[in-house]
């Protein structure tokens, strides 16, 4: 079978298969085939003639019918691009996404491209705490998950990219910490989804733990948690800077203002939904 009759097969029975409205059969078809080959999505439209050998044809529609049980693209494909990092994934933690950037992002427009201690809670495969110390290799940044098999996970994803100026230690958010310690930064992705919601039916997170995922109070929770204890662990003038849903935007706003912090804001993800709000600490007698 040519590659292009190959890529038009796929995307055919996975389009069929698609359970909500952010499918993309054709790049997963093309991201499936590009793996089998050793190539890229580019040269498989330029060759697109060439023959698919048996063998890889039989790869590639194991993997094909993988994907159409739902199985999620990264781990079929054994890794995830983040930030221009590519980071291993596994069962164990959440896949890394584009929306995620956007943390990133802000932190590296907040905060000096030096003398920055940085600490990532519930860093999964380690995506925003080893992007944050591959962008800045001045800074000192931290990643902690209470699951260790996630934190086995990052740091071989820091031992595979060599970037030095990271470690990971496993603990529930801050319960790793000594009680004296100080960051200029603190960010997380922490779960934010009330039980009840329905996209956790669909898609990807189907399969994620939902241990990542979840969080009492209509998904509140530990953001909640992260907004009251982060304070203990600021610098003065430290930033905390949180991932969250599209919808939780006024009420983080809310939350990090009523615990005294200031220039509380949120910025937009790639798609234009609040996704990222933050607030800078300076102390109960300083701030307002």
């Amino acid at each position: 079978m040519r590659i292009d009759q190959a890529l038009s097969d796929a995307v055919a029975r996975l389009a069929r298969h698609a359970t909500d409205e952010t499918a993309m059969p054709h790049l997963d078809a093309q991201l499936l085939l590009a793996h089998v080959l050793g190539r890229s999505r580019t040269w498989l439209y330029t060759w697109g003639d060439r023959e698919v050998e048996p063998a890889e044809a039989k790869r590639f529609n194991a993997l094909v019918e993988r994907r159409e049980q739902g199985e999620p693209v990264a781990w079929l494909l054994g890794y995830r691009e983040f930030f221009g990092l590519r980071l291993a994934v596994s069962p164990h933690t959440l896949i890394p996404r584009p929306d995620t950037e956007t943390l990133v992002e802000q932190a590296l427009t907040h905060m000096p491209a030096s003398d920055v201690r940085a600490l990532d809670l519930g860093t999964g495969s380690g995506a925003i705490a080893l992007a944050l110390a591959s962008e800045r290799p001045d800074w000192q940044v931290t990643g902690i998950d209470i699951v260790a098999e996630a934190v086995t996970l990052a740091q071989r994803n820091a031992e595979t990219l060599g970037i030095t100026n990271v470690r990971f230690e496993q603990g529930d958010f801050f319960s790793a910490l000594a009680p004296s310690m100080r960051f200029e930064l603190i960010v997380s992705n922490p779960p934010y989804i009330d039980a009840s919601d329905e996209h956790l039916g669909q898609g990807d997170v189907r399969f994620e733990p939902r241990s990542a995922l979840v969080a009492g109070q209509d998904g509140m929770a530990d953001l909640l948690h992260l907004i009251e204890t982060a304070r203990d662990f600021l610098t003065v003038g430290g930033w905390l800077m949180l991932e969250h849903g599209h919808q939780q935007g006024e009420a983080v706003r809310a939350a990090l203002e009523s615990a005294g912090y200031t220039a509380v804001g949120t910025c937009p993800d790639l798609g234009g939904r609040e996704r990222v709000s933050l607030g800078q600490w300076f102390s109960a007698a300083l701030n307002p």
